[in-house]
């Protein structure tokens, strides 16, 4: 890499490392800030093609993690988000081509006016600067990440997890293969070299470097960033998703939309780990059924036990819990009161859905349930940037500044105010 260590060659001091690449991103931030949308959609393009010509490479190294991560215990999900095949590959391939076709949200006009002072103002929107990605297990974060910040202008550090260091490797040299082709500073999307813990420290810490952190990983990564960081945090939480089923709720829908908002990829964050049932609800028994038969274990309440023999018993702590496994937590509520009551004391902002065809039950839970992301008569496993036309997904942001949701190009730019004037003094 142009200017960088090596990955592989001995490692430096975490500080004076992330001082380094901090220093160099910063460098070529200034550069993609004034780069032309079609060179940087350009280096994408070149970069998938990199990838698919890759492909072999790739996975030979992803098989290589995939035996370390399962040797060392990883979870089901975990490996799951690990692992790559011909049909993922392409569909980062895909996902990098999609992220070059968007528009650029870089210098477009949010908005202009002239108050009484006779200043002509005007809001554009700018890129973030560099953005820390700190990420576990996912190595599609790696193509992800880098790509929806160097096409919003920014420059990216991507710390990936140890788990996932070679596949990330082999990623990263695709997208060093893509800059390179369009022309564009290497130094745009860095890869920190070392699993070493306390370059994670570093990262946090490098405030005036590094402008924005996010991290993407379970509760102990996000919640030591949180702690920690003297930079700013985008943060992605958990995904303590919730579908609710109210009495209005087509039964046959309503059996489709749980059975794959929860088995259809059990490891994701978009994966509903609740199922709220209406008392109304028509015929709750199926629904339990088919989840059950699907492969899934079902913990629930005494009303939930009592239509379902295999049904077990939930603890307290099950209503706090994200699976990510084939388990679902389910109760039987009074109505939809206490459905966006249980939501509210017991989700994570992430995604929540309700099934009815009642129009105006509808509108009431969609007003009322504050998540990030709420669905009528749809799967939860929609959470996803690329199902929302984003193209990819830096993360789903659940907090309530700056951005909120799938966070891609828009969610890593800001705004500058542009003031101009005729010799305008103020009196």
């Amino acid at each position: 890499m142009g200017g960088a260590m090596n990955q592989h060659s001995p490692i430096q001091d975490p500080e004076a490392l992330i001082d380094d690449m901090g220093r160099r991103a910063r460098k070529a931030a200034a550069t993609l800030a004034q780069t032309p949308t079609a060179t940087k959609a350009a280096a994408l393009e070149a970069a998938a093609r990199a990838l698919r010509a890759a492909e072999q490479a790739v996975l030979a190294a992803n098989v290589g993690d995939v035996e370390r991560a399962t040797q060392n215990g990883l979870s089901a999900a975990m490996l799951d988000r690990l692992k790559l095949d011909p049909t993922r590959i392409e569909g980062v391939a895909s996902a990098l081509e999609a992220v070059a076709r968007l528009d650029d949200p870089v210098g477009q006009l949010i908005d202009e006016s002239t108050p009484p002072n006779g200043l002509k103002l005007s809001r554009v929107r700018v890129p973030l600067g560099v953005v820390g990605i700190i990420y576990e297990s996912r190595p599609n974060v790696t193509a992800d990440a880098g790509a929806l910040c160097m096409m919003a202008g920014n420059a990216a550090i991507l710390r990936g997890g140890s788990e996932a260091i070679e596949t990330n490797r082999a990623i990263h040299e695709c997208l060093m293969a893509g800059l390179g082709e369009a022309g564009l500073p290497e130094d745009a999307i860095q890869l920190v070299p070392t699993t070493d813990r306390a370059a994670v420290g570093a990262m946090l810490r490098a405030s005036g470097l590094i402008d924005i952190i996010v991290p993407r990983g379970g509760k102990g990564l996000v919640a030591r960033v949180q702690e920690e960081a003297r930079v700013p945090v985008l943060a992605h939480l958990d995904g303590i998703c919730h579908v609710y089923l109210h009495p209005a709720a087509d039964p046959e829908m309503a059996e489709a939309i749980a059975v794959n908002a929860k088995m259809r990829r059990t490891g994701i964050c978009g994966a509903m780990e609740t199922l709220l049932i209406d008392k109304g609800f028509a015929d709750p028994a199926p629904v339990i059924g088919a989840l059950i038969e699907a492969g899934c274990e079902v913990r629930g309440d005494a009303a939930v036990q009592a239509l379902d023999g295999r049904v077990a018993a939930a603890s307290d702590e099950d209503w706090d819990t994200e699976y990510l496994e084939p388990i679902l937590s389910v109760a039987i509520v009074e109505d939809m009161d206490a459905a966006t009551g249980h939501i509210a004391a017991h989700g994570s902002g992430h995604t929540d859905a309700i099934v009815t065809e009642d129009a105006d039950a509808a509108a009431q839970f969609l007003n009322r349930v504050d998540s990030a992301i709420v669905m009528h008569n749809a799967s939860t496993q929609f959470a996803d940037g690329g199902e929302f036309g984003l193209g990819a997904e830096i993360g789903i942001a659940t907090g309530r500044l700056h951005a909120r949701g799938p966070v891609a190009l828009e969610g890593l730019t800001t705004y500058k105010w542009i003031a101009r004037g005729d010799g305008a003094i103020r009196p």
